[in-house]
């Protein structure tokens, strides 16, 4: 039974809760619900909205004709688009509200499939259209369906589906001509999905994804639903992506097997035999794809962030002439029907993004899309400059600082710069030097530095540097934030009294953290959708997601790992966190749930620490509506004037 004290102790806190939150300002404009944020500005908004006016093109498929299939924004979400030849209109196909960011061409015909969710829930819907319009659903209601391949004659395609609550897909098979005949083709263990259909429609090459470090492939007969392992066993192997060649007898995959880095191999379905195409690579490939002969491999690699597309002969590794890109960020890499082109589509620092093709044969590249900046001054966007710091391992962390070309004078304090620092999610994910209109704006409208390290357990550093954040060393990733700190203090133009610091889903968690740990080192701290528990984030997020986290964060039914929980939740280290925070949360992210940010709102509150709560009605995991886009981005950019005591 609770003690009359305890008892006491835990109603004072309630009512000192329910008193925070009855004093609170809550208001709506369109889908964005805001508490304890000051109205914004007029002239603010019309300062930040072009920013989010310019747009991007994405590459995403060839039709049998030589066009192609992009995505871009052309109203309030990015829709599928046909673009006939280089510099053509781009004609709209898909008219959602919701965002449609992703298309594969049915091969063999003018009909390509498409997925949709609802308000950001991820439960993906897929159909299949035509140019003429006419539309069909494939995939079963109250399903989430994704990684869709079709077979060369484009008269199998095979996905990957999952039901509320189930931590396990399993692995559908249809005819597109008659998505009637849509069956179960494996009843599967894990996050299984299809990576190719081999010629013969009757076997599927089958990945499962365990984390970061494991994945395992097989090859599934989808008649008898008998699935077979192929390549080396006994030891965890990274595999990204995978394609059948010589008429299904091999396969061509990214591996990690005996490297710090994934590069393209060839494994032999009947004797696991492995032959490397790029021994020794220093950086790691992160996609490919296959001419239709097979006898090409196109893949991109990332160089410190930066991409680069190598070609390969299959057969023998030899290497062929490839393209020169712009320093960039590739989003896109596919072979025409024919394997006469490659398609692409980049994002640089200065540039939102375009979709281009290069000719094999002449090697030439040819820009398709235009696209607008939205009326930004392209001479005031900056490119970042590439440094790495020292941390408390004696270890380099890597990370991008953008510097203003000329600072307004209210962004400066003696000559110092205030800065902020922006930290990645995944946590195996990795910044970027690509378009980014939200780094531009606090460069531009804030003359702030802005500074996106890649703290350990980031990829594009290679395997060892992955996992070391992993389990009961994820707080070593928050002490290279401390580090990064010490490094700001000790740069002439940078100003460590007046540092800001913002962060997405697991970097949501990260600066909630810094908060905790480092909170008299910063002046203010936005948080978007971030985990303040692990535990109740891994009791509460969606069933075919938990085991995969686990096997990154550790497992809250593990006693020791459940006290290393109680010990880093950022919830724990509310009493630390004094300085003024914002809070964002799409209210049907089904990645982390919207109560880890609302208790962490509440408890902040009650304690009496200023927060500003942002709930977006119709967002999910991210930000993906542009009316959306413009309203929190234009409140964190009057956050961040207020915390770091710019136009006072």
């Amino acid at each position: 039974m609770l003690s009359r004290a305890l008892l006491a102790g835990t109603a004072l806190a309630l009512s000192l809760a329910v008193g925070a939150e009855a004093q609170v300002e809550r208001r709506e404009a369109g889908q964005i619900v805001y508490e304890g944020v000051p109205t914004t500005p007029a002239e603010l908004k019309a300062a930040v909205a072009p920013y989010y006016n310019s747009r991007t093109a994405y590459f995403e498929d060839w039709l049998p004709d030589g066009s192609i299939l992009i995505a871009t924004r052309f109203g309030e979400t990015n829709q599928i688009h046909h673009v006939k030849a280089p510099g053509a209109a781009r004609t709209q196909l898909t008219f959602a509200d919701e965002p449609i960011g992703w298309a594969r061409v049915q091969p063999g015909s003018q009909r390509f499939l498409y997925p949709i969710d609802v308000g950001g829930a991820e439960y993906y819907q897929a159909y299949l259209r035509d140019l003429a319009g006419n539309e069909v659903q494939l995939t079963a209601p109250k399903t989430r369906n994704e990684s869709f391949q079709f077979s060369k004659d484009g008269k199998v395609v095979a996905w990957a589906q999952v039901t509320p609550g189930d931590p396990n897909y399993d692995i559908m098979i249809a005819d597109p001509a008659n998505p009637a005949s849509r069956r179960m083709a494996h009843d599967g263990v894990g996050a299984i999905s299809p990576e190719d259909v081999a010629p013969d429609g009757k076997r599927v090459l089958v990945s499962r994804y365990h984390s970061a470090q494991h994945s395992e492939l097989f090859v599934l007969d989808a008649e008898s639903g008998k699935i077979s392992p192929i390549g080396p066993q006994g030891r965890k192997i990274a595999y990204a992506g995978g394609a059948f060649i010589d008429g299904g007898r091999a396969v061509v995959t990214l591996s990690d097997d005996g490297s710090e880095v994934q590069r393209p191999v060839v494994i032999e379905v009947a004797t696991g035999k492995v032959r490397d195409l790029d021994p020794g690579a220093k950086w790691g490939a992160e996609d490919f794809d296959l001419s239709p002969d097979g006898k090409v491999i196109a893949y991109a690699v990332n160089e410190e962030g930066y991409s680069k597309i190598v070609l390969r002969e299959v057969a023998s590794g030899r290497l062929l002439k490839g393209p020169e890109l712009p320093l960039g960020v590739l989003t896109a890499l596919k072979f025409s029907p024919d394997g006469s082109k490659l398609g692409l589509s980049l994002s640089t620092s200065t540039s939102s993004g375009d979709v281009w093709s290069y000719d094999l044969a002449g090697g030439t590249l040819t820009r398709w899309t235009h696209s607008e900046l939205g009326g930004l001054d392209p001479a005031k966007l900056v490119e970042p400059t590439l440094f790495r710091y020292p941390t408390f391992d004696k270890r380099t962390i890597p990370a991008f600082i953008y510097r203003p070309k000329q600072p307004p004078a209210q962004g400066t304090t003696g000559g110092k710069l205030p800065v902020i620092i922006q930290i990645h999610g995944g946590p195996e994910s990795q910044e970027l030097p690509n378009f980014n209109p939200r780094r531009q704006s606090w460069v531009n409208e804030l003359g702030a530095a802005v500074i996106i390290p890649n703290v350990r357990g980031s990829s594009g550093y290679g395997k060892t540097y992955l996992s070391l954040d992993n389990a009961e060393k994820r707080e070593d990733s928050v002490k290279d934030i401390g580090a990064l700190l010490d490094w700001v203090a000790k740069q002439p133009d940078l100003d460590a009294s007046r540092v800001a610091v913002v962060g997405q889903s697991y970097g949501g968690y990260m600066v909630l953290a810094v908060a905790g740990h480092y909170n008299d080192r910063i002046a203010g701290v936005i948080d978007l959708y971030g985990i303040s528990d692990f535990i109740t984030f891994l009791n509460n997020t969606e069933g075919y997601r938990r085991d995969l986290r686990r096997a990154e964060y550790g497992d809250e039914r593990d006693p020791k790992m459940r006290a290393v929980f109680e010990k880093i939740a950022p919830i724990k280290m509310s009493p630390k966190m004094k300085k003024p925070m914002m809070v964002f949360q799409g209210a049907n992210d089904p990645r982390v749930p919207r109560t880890e940010s609302e208790q962490m709102v509440a408890k902040l509150r009650a304690q009496g620490t200023e927060v500003w709560y942002v709930l977006a009605k119709d967002e999910g995991h991210g930000i993906y509506k542009k009316a959306n886009q413009e309203a929190v981005r234009t409140v964190e950019v009057q956050f961040l004037k207020k915390v770091l005591g710019i136009g006072r």
